[in-house]
């Protein structure tokens, strides 16, 4: 039986591994950051091109807390790609807008990201294994009452 703390150990190796390379890659080709990166592609996935999202539904899909997400907003938003505004809706808290420089900045991103992803993540792997590895994320975030990506 595997140990409970080797696994745990060979998860922190792996994501660790992965993020560095992913993380060199997005410096490297578009000038990103990671955490970059993850506001950008959340922004993508969850709005239109003329559509905004509250911060605190950005920071609970992101599974961020509210700070984090504050800060790194305020960096994207000095380097205009993202606009924060007050909320037409209600008139309580931001709304947080992709700006066109935002998603150009995604585009560009985008195919090198996909490539070190496969080169270094999905190809080393088997159709099962990562099968198995989607299971076992879906499993670990009904476990935590979080929706699975």
């Amino acid at each position: 039986m595997v140990e409970s703390l080797q696994a745990w150990s060979a998860y922190r190796r792996l994501r660790e591994l992965v993020d560095a390379e992913v993380a060199r890659e997005l410096e490297r080709s578009a000038g990103l950051s990671m955490p970059d990166y993850e506001v950008l592609a959340t922004l993508v996935e969850l709005t239109s091109a003329d559509d905004c999202i509250r911060v605190r539904g950005l920071a609970e899909r992101m599974l961020w807390a509210h700070s984090r997400l504050s800060r790194q907003l305020g960096r994207m938003e000095q380097r205009g790609l993202i606009a924060r505004e007050a909320c037409e809706r209600d008139g309580r808290g931001d709304d947080v807008v992709l700006t066109e420089a935002g998603r150009q900045a995604y585009v560009e991103a985008a195919p090198g990201h996909q490539a070190v992803i496969r080169e270094r993540f999905t190809d080393l792997l088997s159709e099962q294994q990562l099968h198995t590895l989607i299971a076992i994320e879906r499993q670990i975030a009904a476990g935590h009452a979080v929706a699975p990506r």
